[in-house]
């Protein structure tokens, strides 16, 4: 088996690069995290990777003089550590068009809603004055639209009464956890791939009963 190399961007501890960076672990995992980098150089997630024995770099964002500079460094170092697809993780830092159609079909985002909705920041206390009844996560390829991209995989979580924005942000946190390597595996083993701006799955499932959130 050919396992993906595999590069996940964060700013912050990213806890999402954990759940990732566990499941690669696994020895029928078809990718592996090759390297783990952030634009904050102080970012608590490097040190996560550093100490799983992966690869971490820093790119400033500061040390650029714009948006483009910044993305061509990190195109750059990426292409250099033949990286195959990106996954991004607490990544706060908006790409510029060029970079994102440059790796088209090869970067997915974990997103903290059930995307088209409460796209953007705030997603928690959005839904909770939206008064809606069920909340999730999604993951989705990343386009030069914010949040806009195909959906690979989605987790529906209970708003329950008496919920605050941190009470309803665990719940889907945990659920974050599960869906994004899950996806991740899919799209390594080309059971999930974008076509003409859709995701095509190679493997149907049965429509019978109803959704669960997986875990």
């Amino acid at each position: 088996m050919t396992r993906r190399r595999i590069a996940i961007l964060i700013s912050g501890r990213g806890s999402n690069s954990l759940s990732l960076m566990g499941a690669a672990r696994a020895p029928d995992f078809p990718g592996e995290i090759a390297l783990v980098l952030s634009n904050r150089p102080d970012a608590g997630g490097l040190a996560l990777a550093r100490e799983a024995g992966i690869e971490a770099l820093a790119i400033d964002h500061t040390a650029y003089a714009d948006r483009a500079g910044f993305d061509a460094a990190l195109d750059a170092a990426l292409v250099a550590r033949n990286i195959d697809l990106i996954c991004l993780a607490g990544f706060m830092r908006v790409l510029t068009s060029a970079f994102v159609e440059r790796w088209a079909g090869r970067m997915i985002n974990v997103h903290p809603s059930l995307l088209p909705l409460f796209r953007g920041t705030n997603t928690h206390q959005r839904a909770l004055e939206a008064g809606v009844l069920v909340h999730g996560c999604t993951v989705h390829f990343v386009v030069p639209e914010l949040d806009a991209g195909p959906i690979v995989a989605q987790a529906v979580v209970p708003v329950v009464p008496g919920d605050n924005a941190a009470d309803l942000a665990a719940r889907v946190l945990a659920q974050e956890h599960l869906i994004y390597p899950r996806a991740l595996r899919m799209i390594c083993e080309g059971k999930a791939r974008l076509e003409n701006g859709r995701v095509i799955f190679t493997e149907g499932w049965s429509a019978g009963g109803c959704l669960r959130s997986p875990g």
